[in-house]
């Protein structure tokens, strides 16, 4: 293929999107396959020859789409939404048609500054620190590592990166049961260990006990253990927990750690200023991450870190050999610096037209109809005679289960996405099985919630 025969494949391609959309409540949420199914009809090796842009369309049409978990489909409640608004889609094909390699300013001088642009304007729509500044991720995951690796090194004495973690003593880094897998992963990664990931006792509201986190800093340090920082959150993945940031922030720094927030997929509602008392005392964090992709339209991945000094983080994970200096450049920022990865895309994009082409009002609008839905369906469930609510709503996440026990709630979940109208995930409180119900499809409308109860009426 050429770029003349691209001009009209990237047409056929736009229908077909289109196409696809329109159609997405037509199909099952999920695919009515068994692994394996796609891999067995595909060739086992790579062609010799060129094929036909036509043969090769025509097997995607026949093999892919109905081989997907349909993401934005306006009946996808599982796990957290990856949103892909049609603005952010046109962004991303121009940013893929100019196909830029955004590690430094020199190779990429709008991608960098449209990025420090679109961090600003994201801090002051969250309400957060005028000083502080932030970088693009591809996902939580990585903005996490980042901020753990920067603890690490802070609390060796920047000597972890230079001389290794052998000579240092054992690491601990604190967090609740209610964070994310990300944050054990991190602890994996940086060095730390599963066992030196310090799992704080909750309250009864789900939040880390401060008392309990400062005995456990205590303790370690009595035990010659070298405490590296606390992670937080805020709308935790499984039922929505929220840290009272402002209290546990107040034990960390009275213990000179540094604090990470994980608003993965709750920080997009703090555009809306009556949620913002979830995350009361951000302001005292060093480092906070949100995921825009997860509520605000802009596609996977775009993930935004925050961090209200981000020397540190540049300390840790800025490398520039000779290949990669910018003679004369020494005021610009290279955002690989401030990242594990030193390839970037050009994710600013997508942001800035999603920001501009809904505005913060429109967005604030859907994340308000998404929360009073997910409000008014928990309440319709909860007058099912053989359901209950579990957790309440937290924002527009809320879980419930079958009253007869965990295999009756996990039998129903599987005729649930056997179904095939809508998905559902399941998860684990206080040691009985639940399923989780997580409003925020982009294009979902009452109708598509509502739905859930519908098919719960049928199955339940």
């Amino acid at each position: 293929m050429d770029h003349e025969a691209l001009r009209d494949w990237s047409k056929r391609a736009a229908d077909w999107a289109h196409d696809y959309h329109a159609g997405l409540r037509d199909r099952p949420v999920r695919p009515r396959t068994t692994p394996g199914a796609l891999r067995a009809v595909l060739p086992a090796a790579a062609p010799e020859a060129p094929e036909p842009m036509e043969r090769i369309f025509a097997d995607f049409e026949a093999l892919i789409p109905a081989a997907m978990t349909h993401w934005q489909h306006p009946r996808f409640f599982a796990y957290f939404p990856a949103n892909a608004a049609p603005a952010s889609m046109l962004a991303e094909q121009l940013a893929n048609a100019i196909a830029a390699q955004c590690m430094l300013w020199q190779t990429s001088p709008a991608a960098t500054e449209l990025e420090q642009a679109m961090v600003g304007w994201l801090r002051g729509a969250l309400g957060l620190p005028a000083g502080w500044s932030g970088t693009l991720h591809d996902s939580a995951t990585t903005a996490t590592l980042s901020a753990v690796l920067t603890m690490r090194e802070a609390a060796s004495g920047w000597r972890g990166n230079a001389e290794g973690l052998a000579a240092l003593p054992r690491l601990r880094l604190y967090a609740s049961d209610q964070t994310h897998s990300s944050v054990d992963k991190a602890a994996r990664i940086a060095g730390f260990g599963q066992a030196n990931l310090v799992k704080v006792a909750t309250d009864a509201g789900l939040s880390i006990d401060p008392a309990a986190l400062e005995a456990a800093i205590a303790a370690d340090r009595a035990a010659g253990y070298l405490p590296a920082g606390v992670v937080l959150c805020t709308g935790g993945t499984s039922v929505g927990a929220c840290d009272r940031l402002g209290p546990a922030i107040a034990v960390a720094k009275a213990a000179g750690l540094p604090v990470h927030v994980d608003a993965a997929w709750a920080g997009s509602a703090m555009i809306c200023p009556e949620f913002r008392p979830l995350w009361n005392g951000v302001e005292g964090a060093d480092s906070v991450v949100m995921n825009p992709h997860k509520w605000l339209g802009p596609q996977f991945d775009c993930a935004v870190q925050f961090l209200a000094d981000p020397a540190p983080q540049i300390r840790t994970l800025g490398l520039k050999p000779a290949y990669l200096a910018t003679a004369g450049a020494e005021t610009v920022t290279d955002f690989n610096d401030w990242t594990v990865p030193l390839g970037r895309r050009f994710r600013a994009l997508k942001l800035w037209f999603v920001l501009r082409a809904h505005g913060l009002d429109g967005l604030r609008h859907r994340i308000r109809e998404h929360v009073a839905w997910a409000g008014e369906l928990a309440a319709e469930i909860g007058r099912h005679p053989a359901l209950e609510i579990v957790t309440p709503p937290l924002l527009s996440l809320f879980t419930f289960a079958h009253r007869d026990g965990d295999a009756a709630t996990e039998a129903l979940l599987a005729a649930i996405n056997d179904d095939g109208r809508i998905y559902l995930t399941p998860t684990r409180h206080v040691g009985r099985s639940v399923i989780r119900v997580q409003v925020g499809q982009f294009d979902c409308t009452r109708a598509d919630v509502m739905c859930v109860a519908e098919v719960l009426r049928d199955l339940a």
